[in-house]
């Protein structure tokens, strides 16, 4: 059992991720130590969350506890040794590319909002949604440099130019 565990590791540290679509190694941790904080946060919120009478917050508290298990198994699979499959499920989460999982967190995190709107459950999902919106604007990609967009809008000058001599001759 500890054998095919570790071959799993093993697997899981030496495959390139897929996921590196542009993203630095800073944001990249980044994204992972804000998953594990917003993980952190839910389970906290979602604890207090269910201390009460009220079945709609009880369900919100159970959905947070939920979110935060799945940030854990996807962002800090280290974090669940104890589960077999934690290191398939985070192999298969890096594959992902950014903007699915921004979707995929944002929405774990907005549905206990919907549930319950109180302040528990929005402070508790503000840094769960914010590790979504990481991953989102990661997923837009790099910000473009002053030389490039010069020479873009250069070009689009010549061809904007060239059209207009084009009519101006047909005219004539």
């Amino acid at each position: 059992m500890s054998g095919s565990g570790g071959a799993a590791a093993a697997s899981a540290g030496s495959a390139p991720p897929a996921q590196e679509e542009g993203m630095t190694w800073w944001y990249r941790w980044l994204c992972r130590l804000s998953g594990v904080l917003g993980a952190v946060s839910c389970a906290i919120s979602g604890l207090f969350n269910c201390i009460t009478i009220h079945p709609l917050n009880i369900a919100a508290g159970v959905w947070m506890i939920m979110n935060a298990f799945i940030l854990l198994l996807c962002e800090a699979p280290f974090c669940c040794q104890f589960i077999e499959f934690a290191n398939t499920v985070a192999e298969k989460v890096d594959r992902l590319r950014s903007w699915q999982k921004a979707v995929f967190y944002c929405g774990m995190a907005v549905v206990p909002i919907v549930i319950s709107l109180t302040l528990t459950t929005l402070l508790g999902n503000t840094i769960a949604f914010a590790t979504g919106v990481l991953y989102g604007l990661s997923a837009l990609g790099k910000k473009g440099d002053a030389i490039s967009y010069a020479r873009i809008q250069q070009q689009r000058q010549q061809v904007d130019e060239e059209k207009l001599a084009e009519t101006l001759e047909g005219e004539l």
